[in-house]
């Protein structure tokens, strides 16, 4: 199975996710994230994302933040956006119906919120990223335990 992590940039929420996610299931499953615009292209996380899973045992200083393409519609099983703007995004991106079906809410995989999105912590501090950490950690946990039963 082929997992795509999306959110604005691909240097906060989405390389979280990834990395979240990848340190819950077995290395059959392919775990990758992007970001819906350009604007940091190649760029590594965030540091204060890289910091706050640090801390949670998972690396993801060595990722690069790439930006979303058509083509990843066909690479992917399942396209996780972490808010309604990127969901949108990626909806208006779809050129098959088949597509569309692929794209969920994170948020929605979780029984126990009431959110739907996850909070873009860039223009935050670090305690934001820890909030948007434990959250993806809840959801991803949720995610894998569903997968691997499946």
């Amino acid at each position: 199975m082929k997992i795509l992590m999306v959110c604005l940039g691909n240097i906060c929420r989405s390389p979280m996710a990834e990395g979240i996610l990848r340190s819950k299931l077995p290395d059959n499953y392919i775990i990758d994230s992007a970001g819906i615009a350009d604007y940091h292209v190649n760029e590594k996380p965030d540091k204060r994302a890289i910091e706050i899973c640090k801390k949670n045992n998972i690396n993801i200083s060595q990722l690069k933040s790439r930006q979303f393409v058509t083509s990843d519609f066909d690479k992917f099983d399942i396209i996780y956006a972490m808010d309604h703007a990127n969901y949108s995004d990626l909806i208006f991106k779809a050129k098959k119906e088949v597509d569309k079906k692929k794209v969920r809410l994170i948020m929605s995989e979780s029984p126990n919120t009431e959110k739907k999105s996850v909070p873009d912590p860039y223009y935050g501090n670090i305690e934001d990223f820890e909030k948007v950490f434990d959250q993806l950690n809840d959801v991803c946990t949720y995610i894998a335990e569903k997968i691997v039963k499946d």
